[in-house]
């Protein structure tokens, strides 16, 4: 029971902090000419930098929730993986761990960066952070559903 009221709690974190860099990313992204009224030019109507500081803890908050929870997929869910040999499966959730925690170890840089958001000197710096941080929840989410689609959570 507690084990699963964490998977959800981490699920919904999990979610707000795709949203959250998923827009950030499209933002910084955009070209700057993109027509106002269009799809691309109401991302850019909200500054990128006031997601910096949500997705800073959104992001570790998931951490620390993903951490907790990854104690019962080792003792439960895991050898049960290995069993059925889904080998490939746990090779991508190996591969979402060090995403992970390649994000920890730049999540300073990131925020660094977005501290002055205006500062022309770190915007290729800023895009390329929030590309990567893009790139690491996405995968994480991704993975993380489809393992829990393979065998489900405390099944």
């Amino acid at each position: 029971m507690t084990a699963t009221v964490l998977m959800i709690a981490h699920g919904l974190v999990a979610v707000a902090l795709l949203g959250a860099i998923t827009h950030q990313a499209l933002a910084t992204w955009t070209p700057a000419r993109s027509p106002p009224g269009s799809f691309f030019g109401r991302f850019r109507a909200v500054p990128s930098a006031s997601f910096a500081n949500a997705i800073v803890v959104l992001y570790l908050v998931a951490v620390a929730l993903g951490a907790i929870v990854y104690l019962y997929f080792i003792v439960d869910v895991r050898p049960q993986l290995e069993r059925d040999a889904h080998f490939s499966a746990l090779g991508l959730f190996d591969l979402k761990e060090h995403f992970v925690a390649i994000g920890l170890g730049l999540l300073p840089a990131y925020w660094v960066c977005w501290r002055r958001p205006l500062a022309e000197d770190l915007s290729a710096s800023r895009a390329a952070l929030t590309a990567i941080f893009a790139f690491i929840v996405w995968w994480s989410y991704l993975v993380g559903h489809v393992l829990n689609n393979i065998l489900g959570f405390s099944s």
